[in-house]
């Protein structure tokens, strides 16, 4: 496999796909979180400080009848400029004559960035033609879109095809890579994951994988009053996936056998209803009353699982503690962010993945408090569960 560190770039047009699906304000439609394009830049600086020039392709939401102004990428090349420091032209689209030759006209230094490649049906498909059309954007083709690497779409995968030779990781794919081999593999003790989020029924294959390696699986968020119910407890009007229940009882069976500390929360904030404003109060977490719901852990979940992170060498954090979107239940979600930074400023390494935990970490400002930060997402939790993902299949082959 290729490395770009010494891959010689000079003269050649690299076809970089990258995860350019920003937030942007929903009046201005300006970006208004850049970490995936910031995250993008060092594979593109690379590629243009070592002689060659860059055609970027990416998607941006899902468009679903062909184009849509509102999700052009034309709206973020004047950010993309800022961060890269660069000038970045605009393909217009992805595989006319015109981007064709906007493309092929680049010289050395020069960035492109074509428009929103899921304007076309046949990306999400998979198609091979319209891959092959992509393919004549470039000399080189470097995937460095971990967040889409487990679709198998054209642009991801199969685009790869036809640089048999010449295809590679960019930066951000290689450091996502080794951060979640370094948890999965790593001989150091105490592994901590934290699973939260709302559904059992989304997490169950990565908790079943993650009870062959953690020394410790706490489990949060509305997920937790399943486990809750399992083993008998009253949750009132909290969120319960009823058919999860016997499932449930077999993960906490294997924890055991398997020596696993299994944490379930043991107290619980409650409302009468599903507002910021609404009534609150603290209860044990299996003797919540009808008519009231639980939206975060705890001050007693809370000190306990502040303990068992402040100890533990490795962390992984996939999942809110409560609905840290409501001010007055975001306390448990903060406390945990709060321990994982005191664990890595004391040596501790801490993986912090998918959307909701990575958006708590933005929003309390600790992005650069914890070890790594993976863009991944989806991607990230199959790579967990030990799914082999397309985008990076289509590379290592």
């Amino acid at each position: 496999m290729l490395d770009i560190n010494t891959y010689d770039f000079s003269g050649k047009r690299a076809l970089i796909r990258v995860d350019f699906n920003v937030p942007r304000d929903k009046e201005t439609q300006k970006v208004s979180d850049d970490t995936r394009i910031r995250m993008a830049a060092p594979t593109i600086l690379h590629v243009l400080k070592s002689g060659g020039s860059v055609v970027l392709i990416s998607h941006l939401g899902r468009p679903s009848m062909g184009y849509d102004k509102n999700l052009s990428l034309e709206g973020i090349v004047d950010h993309t400029s800022k961060v890269l420091g660069v000038p970045v032209k605009f393909g217009g689209d992805c595989i006319s004559d015109g981007a064709k030759s906007l493309s092929k006209d680049l010289k050395p230094g020069e960035v492109l960035m074509l428009d929103n490649v899921r304007f076309y049906k046949q990306e999400t498909m998979g198609d091979e033609t319209f891959a092959k059309q992509l393919a004549e954007h470039g000399d080189v083709y470097v995937n460095d879109a971990f967040g889409t690497a487990h679709r198998a779409h054209a642009s991801t995968t199969i685009v790869a095809k036809f640089f048999p030779n010449d295809k590679m990781f960019g930066f951000l794919i290689n450091s996502e890579i080794e951060s979640v081999n370094k948890v999965l593999n790593s001989t150091s003790k105490p592994l901590t994951a934290i699973v939260g989020g709302a559904k059992v029924s989304s997490k169950i294959t990565i908790i079943e994988r993650l009870l062959d390696k953690v020394d410790n699986l706490i489990v949060g968020g509305g997920m937790a009053y399943t486990f809750v119910k399992a083993t008998g407890g009253q949750v009132g009007n909290s969120l319960v996936e009823d058919d999860f229940l016997e499932t449930a009882k077999v993960i906490i069976e294997k924890a055991k056998n398997k020596g696993v500390n299994l944490y379930i929360p043991v107290d619980t904030v409650v409302a009468d209803k599903f507002d910021n404003d609404a009534n609150r109060k603290t209860v044990a977490i299996n003797e919540i009353p009808n008519g009231w719901m639980g939206l975060d852990v705890g001050p007693l979940t809370i000190e306990n699982c502040k303990e068992i992170i402040e100890n533990s060498k490795l962390i992984l954090w996939n999942g809110p503690m409560g609905v840290f979107e409501m001010e007055n239940f975001q306390a448990g979600t903060k406390s945990v962010a709060d321990a994982i930074v005191i664990a890595t400023k004391k040596g501790a390494f801490s993986l912090i993945g998918g959307g909701d935990s990575v958006a708590a970490i933005n929003k309390f400002n600790y992005a650069n408090e914890v070890s790594y930060v993976s863009t991944g997402g989806g991607a990230m939790l199959e790579y967990l569960e030990g799914i082999e993902l397309p985008g990076i299949k289509a590379i290592i082959d």
